[in-house]
């Protein structure tokens, strides 16, 4: 099974994009240095470049990157590749900087990982100072891959987007008539108790979605202010929790009692309904349905350095984050799903990415989401301090007593 791709947001994490936003003082990442713009040009030998991944990316870049070292021998000699979790990325990242030790040089990390890194200063300001080495990525990016863009402050790089969701996803043999509306649903839950089921919102990419983007369909006050703009939303899951029966902590259990029939309808993305069915973890013929009104709260993946990586393995970095944004190796994101569509920039279609990735979308994908995801509109997650407020609230008044561990 895949690591889901949101990770718990820590109250440190949310502190952090408010104090950096805010401009309040923070840790120095242990004094680590960026380089000077003199010292950031290409080796004379090859190096090896340690990556690590905190978002489940790899499945969608990796490729990338050896394509980068195959094409730049006189460049990179090796790429070793480490998975870790993003609560542990900023306490790994700060504590090699401490001990002068560093041996990561590209983070590869979600909204989560990247904010906590914001927070201690421990990312190099990418396009604050080494601009001139990167593309224009405003004019290269899909419009809501720039807003995803903006939250990473010029200190990362967005590399792969997905608009995400919420979706329901359903067994077509159980549920003839899918809920259309907010209301519907909740009307089909009261019919059917205990056969909708949605994973923790702090532990669950898509229950943090739907989290999310309840308050745009249900025209809440104030989407971006879970205090005192979702007075309806709160509302509204306070009586659907009544005919749920348990949260799990990921999102991979609820796609197991989908697949076995336990559950009729699920919350879901675009990535976790498709990729699961590749992996034959969920039943081909599962079908979604997005309710009426919604908006897509988007995703983004991002490439961040940390400070203390040399002049040298900088220049190569971002000569690779150049080469990882253009349209031939962005193709290759579309993977089998599991972050659709994938590319963060403008012209990149499916029929220019792999063969295996085409069959893989053909085959598991949906005809309905090419219009799904042109006539309905975006809008960026909460910011950090927001989100852990939302987190909290659900786990205190709605489904923190029904949690249930895996």
């Amino acid at each position: 099974m895949r690591t889901p791709r949101s990770a718990l947001l820590t109250l440190a994490t949310a502190a952090g994009l408010l104090l950096t936003a805010c401009g309040a003082p923070s840790s120095d990442g242990g004094g680590a240095s960026e380089p000077s713009a003199a010292d950031v040009k290409l080796p004379s030998k090859p190096v090896t470049l340690n990556v690590i991944d905190v978002a489940g990316n790899l499945q969608l870049t990796q490729q990338i990157f050896e394509n980068y070292k195959k094409e730049h021998p006189k460049l990179v000699s090796k790429i070793t590749y480490t998975k870790a979790t993003a609560p542990e990325l900023a306490g790994k990242v700060k504590a090699q900087q401490d001990a002068g030790q560093l041996d990561i040089d590209l983070v590869l990390t979600g909204t989560d990982g990247l904010s906590a890194g914001l927070e201690q200063n421990l990312w190099v300001d990418l396009l604050g100072k080494y601009s001139d080495k990167l593309p224009d990525l405003k004019t290269q990016y899909l419009e809501p891959a720039s807003k995803m863009q903006d939250l990473a402050q010029g200190k990362g790089v967005v590399v792969t987007y997905y608009p995400s969701g919420p979706l329901l996803e359903y067994n077509p043999k159980k549920v003839a008539n899918p809920p259309k509306t907010a209301e519907e649903l909740l009307a089909w839950a009261k019919a059917h108790p205990n056969k909708l089921e949605y994973a923790r919102p702090s532990n669950s990419g898509p229950g943090r979605t739907w989290l999310m983007g309840l308050p745009y369909i249900l025209k809440d006050s104030d989407p971006k202010d879970p205090t005192n703009g979702w007075s309806k939303t709160w509302q509204y899951l306070k009586d659907l929790d009544k005919y749920i029966e348990y949260y799990p902590t990921g999102t991979t259990q609820t796609m197991q009692e989908l697949g076995e029939g336990t559950r009729d309808i699920i919350l879901s993305t675009t990535g976790w309904d498709i990729n699961p069915r590749v992996l034959g973890q969920v039943p081909k013929d599962v079908k979604i349905q997005a309710l009426e009104g919604f908006t897509w709260v988007t995703d983004a993946h991002y490439m961040v350095v940390p400070k203390g990586v040399s002049g040298e393995k900088l220049a190569v970095l971002l000569d690779m984050m150049k080469v990882a944004l253009q349209p031939k190796q962005q193709a290759i994101t579309y993977d089998k799903g599991y972050f659709y569509p994938g590319p963060a920039v403008k012209g990149v279609t499916l029929d220019m990415a792999p063969a295996e990735s085409r069959q893989a979308i053909k085959e598991y994908g949906r005809a309905e989401y090419d219009k799904l995801i042109a006539d309905n509109p975006k809008a960026p997650p909460l910011d950090a301090k927001a989100l852990v407020t939302a987190f909290d609230r659900w786990d205190r008044e709605i489904g923190g007593q029904k949690v249930k561990k895996s």
